[in-house]
């Protein structure tokens, strides 16, 4: 959408165009349910972290551009149009805000630049096996042995947890307490020995997703963030800043243009009325949530919290996406059949479509499942138990 932009807002827009235009690696695309590989994307966000573009959420003094809520919009939706990927959210979007929140000056002085520059990779330790919507139910535990805690547990459905330099963690450091006060908030090496990380391969045929087992491992007293016992204070404060940046609008954006240049290239689908109705159901429903997404930006820059509406940005925004790679499956036929890298003569949006299509199943269970977001919705909206 071409919203009316101030000329300073406008010219930054053209500067983002311009530099993605220039630098976007060829046939990039955002890969959302496709295979990434690491190098291609360690290579990008290096690229951006030399420009100082990376951390685009945080404000400079924090070592972020310093942007508007309203540039950090721009510069999404430009990544997005120029088949950018985005980024891997876990340091950038999620631990970054948490250690400007809640870290000591130590601790952002160590972590904030590497994850700014993209010398360092994170990933995310809240689920386990028994604990996943029912988060708080955790047992990996941390025990406290002088200057160190000593780690035992099992987390589970860790993304990239292959490629990560780091995990945040949440680990019980307390059981005598009701269970979310007893939960802390540790940075753990993930080449500290004791960590075993075993592969889980999805529906989509490939492997983003890991178990990992840590036993005995010491983790310096130093590493824990905030206090003893404020973990779950933490985790919703991370899970707020998640669970907006899954709505996924400025990459729905690509998905519903790569879609539409698919069905303009097969006459059969451009002349077919509901097709192109279809089409234009899915833009209305995006531009609605776009426009809800903008007053949640408005409130964000008046400094107001973001409140119950992170929930449903989250839960209109992985429907749509599911929605999306529906569409594309069907309107693909018998184009979208073959798996990735199979031989087809179909379009190479609907080849793609039946791979990203079976990712995007588990859109509406990550970051919170949609049940659940529905019951943070009534409890902070209808006041509901």
């Amino acid at each position: 959408m071409d919203l009316d932009f101030s000329p300073e807002d406008q010219a930054f827009r053209a500067e983002i165009r311009t530099w993605m235009q220039a630098n976007v690696p060829p046939k990039a695309g955002p890969e959302i349910g496709l295979p990434n590989h690491r190098e291609t994307q360690a290579a990008w966000e290096h690229k951006l972290g030399k420009k100082g573009w990376l951390a685009c959420n945080w404000p400079a003094e924090y070592g972020g551009p310093g942007w508007t809520a309203t540039q950090r919009y721009i510069f999404d939706t430009e990544r997005a149009l120029a088949g950018a990927p985005p980024f891997s959210p876990f340091g950038l979007m999620m631990l970054g805000p948490v250690l400007m929140a809640y870290g000591t000056p130590e601790q952002q002085s160590r972590y904030l630049p590497k994850i700014a520059s993209g010398e360092e990779f994170w990933c995310q330790g809240y689920s386990e096996p028994g604990s996943g919507s029912d988060l708080a139910s955790l047992k990996t535990q941390a025990v406290r042995h002088g200057d160190r805690y000593v780690v035992n547990g099992q987390k589970i459905w860790t993304t990239q947890a292959h490629w990560a330099s780091y995990m945040f963690c949440l680990c019980r450091t307390n059981t005598d307490v009701p269970k979310q006060q007893g939960i802390s908030f540790l940075l753990i090496d993930m080449r500290a020995p004791g960590i075993e990380i075993r592969p889980i391969t999805t529906i989509d045929g490939e492997h983003h997703l890991n178990e990992v087992f840590l036993t005995d491992v010491q983790v310096p007293v130093g590493n824990l963030v905030g206090q003893e016992g404020q973990g779950w204070t933490i985790a919703k404060y991370l899970l707020t800043h998640e669970r907006t940046g899954l709505a996924g609008i400025a990459d729905s954006y690509f998905q519903i243009g790569e879609l539409h240049g698919a069905v303009n290239r097969d006459a059969s689908l451009a002349d077919d009325p509901l097709v192109r109705r279809r089409l234009a159901a899915l833009e209305v429903d995006l531009l609605a949530l776009e426009f809800t997404n903008l007053r949640t930006l408005d409130r964000v820059a008046r400094g107001e919290p973001l409140g119950a509406g992170s929930s449903g940005l989250k839960i209109r925004g992985s429907e749509l996406q599911q929605a999306i790679s529906e569409a594309q499956v069907e309107l693909g036929g018998l184009s979208a059949l073959p798996w990735l890298g199979e031989v087809s003569t179909g379009d190479p949006v609907f080849r793609t479509a039946t791979q990203r299509y079976n990712f995007l199943r588990a859109c509406t269970i990550y970051g919170g499942s949609t049940e659940i977001q529905k019951n943070l919705l009534a409890k902070l909206l209808l006041g509901t138990n």
